[in-house]
Formats: structure tokens, C-alpha cells, sequence
């Protein structure tokens, strides 16, 4: 059973000044478990702020979704009407992606008439990066103004009825990254501490996908995700142990964005491309080139949802 998250945004400040918590809470006065925060986390708001001041210099907008497109995926964005395309690299404190398949670039603009704005490619926990690097940008995102987050990945199968090139809706996840996102205290926590969701996705989002990807015909599972650290694929043994503890797919992404998101209030919508299928008993060799391969054919399947639940979205966003 889902419920749908509640929204808990401020708006944000027009300055970036004065104190990171109160900035990052959009002005409103700390109470008595949130204030002072400590060393460490005022160092996690400062460099939210600085990420934020860098992508503010390039683009003012105030974008309604914030996009996260996986492996194989960042051509999605290339249907975005483009108003600013800014590197990793220019961004402060920006993890920068390493993995095949990873542009490695912030796109603003507008999709399906919505202020959008999209990473081309994602950073990886076994990349070396900790979760408060992994979700900085879904940070950001939300400082920027973003209430929505779609965010993508390319998995395999663990449910022996999913085919390569289908796609699935995250109902829920099972984090086996044995890492949260949110930091160790309330007075640390950039967001609500402990977010009282029984899973980050929003079932409203998730009804509305699967309607339309009923309507087009595209085959569309709801299922759970597996998370782990990677990079390895699976033992035969991990694979059915994951089946057994109910995934249906499984990657090395996803859980920790989604759980940032969901404690700032965000409604998340989250899609798996299958680009390959666990057969325990009939092992076979898996490439990274076979995962990207696969994205790549399925990725038109995903931009169809992704545009119609924008459109459903509809409505100006505040610039």
C-alpha cells in the first residue's frame, strides 16, 4: 500500500545570504531540534548553496520536475527545448559521472510545456562518491524549486517474466546499499529527518504512468527495485536470494535520490529499463556495451511516458 507524499516546500529565498539552514529552508525560523547544526552540516548546506549559486549564474529559471536519467539514457534530453547546458565540471561540489553512458551535463528548459531541468547521467555510490555527494543534486534541484522528480535507470531482472527492453515502475525499493542519505541526526538533516513515507514513490505518479503506458500499448511492469553498491553484477546465489527477498529488478542507483527527495517533499516517479534478464540456472555473460544497447532501444518507450505524465502535470511554472 502507497500514499502519496506530501508536499512540505517553502519558497525559496531570492538571496543567497545569511545563514545555509535558513537558506535552504527557505527563510523560515529553525526550531529548537534543528538549530545549531553542527560543523559537518553546515558544510553540507554550504555546498548545496555554492552548487546552487553556480547553476542560478547560468539559469534563473524555477523548474517545476527535476529529471535523473541513467545509463543509456541521456539522450532523452535532447528533447528538451534547451536553455542552458551546463558541465559537471563548472558546478562546485558537483560529483562528476565516470561511468560509460554518463554525459555528464545539468540541461534547463522546458518539456512538454514544464520548466524541466535534467542530469545527463548520474554518479555512482561504487564510484568512490558518499551519499551526501550521490544526492547534492537532488538537493539543488529542489532548492531551485522542483516539487516533482523523475529519475531513471538501466537494471536487470530478477523476475524471471520480465524481457529485455521492458520497462518497470517503481512501486518501492529494497535499499542493500546499507547507506541513507540522510544525515546522522535532526540537527544535521537537510530536509524532514526521518520522513514518514512507506515508500519515496508517489502512487498518484505511478497509477498516472501505468495508465499511459496502457494506453500506447507499451509494456509497463510495477515492481520493486533492488539497490546495491556495484559494480559487479550478480552471483547466481545473489540473484535468487534478491528474488526471494522480493525484487523484481535490480541496480546499483536510484534508492538513495529518491529517498533525498522524498524527505524534502518531492513526489518521485521512478522507471527501470530491463537490458538484461537473470537466469540463474542457464547462466550468461553480461557487458556494460549490452546494458546501454538495450537502454538505448526502450529509451523511446520511457521519453512517451515521461512526456504524457508531464503533460497531465500541464500548467505554467514560476520563472
Amino acid at each position: 500500500m502507497h500514499s502519496e507524499s506530501t508536499s512540505s516546500y517553502d519558497p525559496p529565498l531570492p538571496a543567497l545570504s545569511g545563514d545555509p539552514a535558513s537558506v535552504l529552508s527557505g527563510g523560515r525560523p529553525l526550531g529548537p531540534a534543528e538549530a545549531p547544526p553542527r560543523a559537518g552540516s553546515r558544510t553540507r548546506q554550504y555546498q548545496v548553496i555554492e552548487a546552487l549559486r553556480a547553476v542560478r549564474r547560468v539559469c534563473n529559471a524555477r523548474p517545476r520536475a527535476g529529471i535523473i536519467l541513467g545509463s543509456g539514457l541521456g539522450t532523452l534530453a535532447d528533447s528538451i527545448e534547451q536553455e542552458a547546458v551546463i558541465p559537471y565540471a563548472d558546478i562546485p561540489h558537483w560529483p562528476r559521472s565516470t561511468a560509460l553512458g554518463h554525459a555528464g551535463e545539468l540541461v534547463c528548459g522546458r518539456l512538454a510545456g514544464v520548466s524541466v531541468v535534467a542530469m545527463k547521467g548520474r554518479s555512482h555510490y561504487y564510484e568512490g562518491y558518499g551519499m551526501d555527494e550521490l544526492t547534492l543534486p537532488v538537493r539543488v534541484m529542489r532548492a531551485m524549486g522542483t516539487e516533482l522528480l523523475f529519475v531513471s535507470n538501466a537494471c536487470g531482472a530478477v523476475n524471471p517474466f520480465y524481457r529485455v527492453g521492458d520497462l518497470m515502475i517503481l512501486e518501492d525499493h529494497i535499499n542493500l546499499m546499507w547507506r541513507n542519505p540522510q544525515p546522522g541526526s535532526p540537527r544535521e538533516a537537510l530536509g524532514r529527518y526521518c520522513a514518514g513515507v512507506s515508500s519515496p514513490y508517489c502512487s498518484v505518479l505511478i497509477e498516472r504512468a501505468a495508465e499511459i503506458a496502457r494506453s500506447k500499448n507499451i509494456v509497463a511492469h510495477l515492481g520493486t527495485y533492488m539497490a546495491v553498491t556495484g559494480p559487479n553484477y550478480e552471483t547466481r546465489a545473489e540473484y535468487r536470494a534478491f528474488r526471494r527477498l522480493g525484487a523484481d529488478v535490480v541496480g546499483m542507483s536510484t534508492a538513495p535520490e529518491a529517498i533525498a527527495a522524498a524527505q524534502q517533499g518531492m513526489r518521485v516517479l521512478g522507471f527501470s529499463i530491463i537490458c538484461n534478464v537473470a537466469r540463474p540456472d542457464a547462466p550468461t555473460v553480461n557487458s556494460h556495451a549490452d546494458v546501454l544497447a538495450a537502454a538505448n532501444r526502450a529509451e523511446v518507450n520511457l521519453r512517451s511516458i515521461l512526456l504524457g505524465v508531464l503533460e497531465q502535470e500541464g500548467g505554467p511554472s514560476d520563472l
